[in-house]
């Protein structure tokens, strides 16, 4: 990823529901949610909703399936994984690092 593009990215989650619609893809994994779903779960406006995932979509954090008469948002993960990796590319100096809060290690997602 170039800073580009990752500049793009954090510009789209740089936004409160956005990131909720971000979170809730990634939560559901590559089932992915429709509209209608995610308008119940996250309580916005279905107007609302179709313009946040445009700018989802744009930033190529966000894909969509036709199903039928329905449509699909699903999570980009490698998209997602592209952005963490360009802002830990020079992490710990280069050397093994691993993220703690107080005592507790936080895992790396090795589902993505």
């Amino acid at each position: 990823m170039d800073e580009a593009q990752a500049v793009k990215s954090l510009g789209a989650l740089a936004q409160d529901t956005r990131l909720r619609i971000f979170r809730a893809l990634v939560a559901q994994g590559p089932q992915g949610l429709t509209p209608g779903e995610l308008t119940a779960s996250l309580d916005v406006a279905s107007t609302a909703l179709s313009f946040h995932l445009k700018e989802l979509s744009h930033a190529g954090l966000v894909s969509q399936e036709r199903n039928g008469r329905h449509l699909i948002y699903r999570a980009e993960f490698a998209a997602m994984n592209d952005l963490l990796q360009f802002l830990t590319a020079h992490c710990c100096q280069g050397e093994p690092c691993e993220v703690t809060t107080g005592s507790t290690a936080v895992p790396h997602c090795t589902t993505c």
